[in-house]
């Protein structure tokens, strides 16, 4: 490798089989950005005869994927959305894009309620949200204070509401963090009990919800003067 390419710090995935993955990228400095290539790496282990291969379990497939897109999207970004904005448009079914800042989600229903299951319900994904952004401030709190990410994991068990309207009625978000000293716990508990997704539920935006290009009888009569019959 050139002096003008540089490597990224390398995540890596050790799999059962005995496998150590690394996913990384490279970028050419002074080249356009789509000279950029995301770089999968293992090393070569004494029964490869004739290839080299990995056998991986569906957890370590999915993280595998999951860096890959990261590499990705940080070698190729999508072109940039305005931000604060987000529009949804329907792909089949009860299946919708959602595209914010040029990056696309999907969401969609279980089969039993009508939809195919290719992605998150839009409840799950506020839960997804609520749980993330519980661990981003967990993660950035190691950081500052150099303790290693290490087996960080956040879960959230969530119920919804037996009498309507519809709505989560509760989220219960456990944070594991083996390597925090018992010394920076009560810290830590400080700073993940007030992410800004948890904040905007304990102070819930104003929302307004309006159809494009019409108005609602009572608008439009108060507007033209005219009263309504009940």
């Amino acid at each position: 490798m050139s002096e003008k390419q540089s490597v990224t710090q390398a995540e890596t995935v050790h799999t059962g089989c005995g496998r150590t993955i690394s996913v990384s990228r490279f970028v050419s400095e002074g080249l356009p950005a789509e000279m950029g290539r995301v770089v999968l790496d293992t090393v070569r282990e004494p029964y490869d005869s004739s290839e080299v291969w990995a056998s991986l379990t569906p957890e370590e497939a999915r993280r595998i994927a999951g860096l890959l897109l990261f590499q990705a999207e940080a070698v190729d970004p999508p072109p940039a959305g305005r931000a604060g904005h987000a529009e949804v448009t329907p792909i089949s079914g009860d299946a919708y894009e959602v595209t914010m800042r040029g990056h696309v989600l999907t969401v969609d229903q279980p089969v039993p309620d009508g939809g195919h299951d290719t992605a998150p319900t839009p409840v799950e994904l506020f839960v997804a949200a609520v749980t993330s952004c519980v661990a981003h401030y967990a993660g950035r709190f190691l950081d500052r204070h150099g303790i290693a990410r290490k087996g960080l994991r956040v879960a959230c068990d969530y119920t919804m509401a037996s009498e309507p309207p519809p709505r989560v009625a509760s989220l219960n978000i456990c944070v594991d963090v083996p390597e925090l000293p018992p010394s920076r716990a009560a810290a830590m508990q400080a700073v993940i009990s007030h992410c800004t997704v948890k904040n905007t539920l304990e102070a819930p935006p104003e929302i307004t919800i309006t159809l494009s290009g019409h108005r609602d009888p009572e608008s439009a009569a108060r507007e033209s003067g005219v009263g309504l019959t009940r």
